[in-house]
């Protein structure tokens, strides 16, 4: 049954569905977290500690981190997976363009391809960034993620990079929480304006939140 639905664009669909919804959970999380650093180093570098002890003791040191890590690597893999075999599915059903192209789609729809791409490769570059310190600058510290943050944004191309991948998230979030929403049925015609509403002003909150941190490392009100 399993396989049978996979097979399926129906099925597809609504693992791209499902996957986005836990990635979108994840995301608003992430920047409420990321929003601590307004309230110095000491607040964000005893939140980011708690990160790793959560479940305590019943959890082990590290376990309830690694078991959303878990969960985010294949909801990502899943929905990128599905994103892939649709869009192939998609140009073998139509090996030839139309000869007259009319942009009925917005411009979120039309760059959902080019924005999972672009945000695909932020992740590994964030990875290795701020959790791994492979590519920081200024020298990783290893448990004092405000300073961190603050060395990535101390640079052109920390803040280039963050920028650019929180931008296409903003359109990736617009219109996948509205796909999603569809796939999944809670859309209709008399939700159809609350929903496009919702999905409007949360990419918005997401964009604005995220970007904030880099802004507020370049202006110096973190510092």
């Amino acid at each position: 049954m399993a396989r049978t639905v996979w097979d399926s664009s129906v099925g597809k669909k609504a693992v791209m569905a499902v996957s986005g919804v836990i990635m979108l959970l994840y995301l608003v999380v992430h920047m409420i977290g990321n929003l601590k650093i307004f309230f110095g180093a000491a607040e964000f570098n005893h939140y980011a500690h708690w990160l790793r002890t959560v479940g305590e003791p019943f959890m082990h040191y590290e376990w309830t981190l690694w078991l959303v890590r878990i969960v985010l690597v294949l909801a990502v893999v899943a929905h990128a997976l599905a994103a892939y075999q649709l869009s192939r599915r998609d140009i073998k059903a139509r090996p030839t363009g139309y000869a007259h192209r009319k942009a009925r789609t917005s411009y979120a729809t039309r760059t959902m391809r080019w924005g999972g791409v672009i945000l695909a490769l932020f992740i590994v570059w964030h990875i290795l960034d701020l959790t791994t310190g492979t590519v920081h600058s200024g020298g990783f510290q290893e448990g004092r993620p405000y300073q961190n943050v603050v060395d990535t944004f101390s640079t052109w191309y920390g803040n280039a990079v963050y920028i650019t991948a929180m931008l296409a998230l903003g359109l990736h979030v617009r219109h996948g929480f509205w796909s999603a929403a569809q796939t999944l049925g809670v859309g209709s015609r008399r939700r159809d304006r609350a929903l496009k509403t919702a999905a409007n002003v949360l990419a918005l909150l997401l964009t604005a939140g995220f970007i904030a941190v880099p802004v507020a490392v370049m202006t110096e009100v973190v510092s």
